[in-house]
């Protein structure tokens, strides 16, 4: 898994969009980084057609939210993962 480019925002509680490639080259693009009020992290695909494009599981979607985290870069163990 790779963070191929991540365009961090201000304001709110969005804190980056990015684009991800994934294992066997499938990529997933404008993915959104969001922050939780419990300070918790969350990932998040776009939508088509009012639904979500793409969802993941719990394990996988921490390590997004860890490879999001580095590629802002924050150490490994600055955040919680969900």
């Amino acid at each position: 898994m790779q963070i191929i480019a991540i365009r961090p925002e201000t304001g709110g509680r969005t804190l980056a969009r990015f684009d991800l490639q994934l294992v066997g080259g499938v990529r997933l693009y404008n993915l959104k980084l969001m922050e939780r009020p419990d300070g918790s992290r969350r990932v998040f695909a776009p939508s088509a057609f009012g639904s979500a494009a793409a969802t993941f599981q719990t394990e996988v979607a921490q390590e997004i939210v860890r490879a999001a985290g580095v590629a802002l870069g924050e150490k490994t163990s600055d955040r919680s993962a969900a």
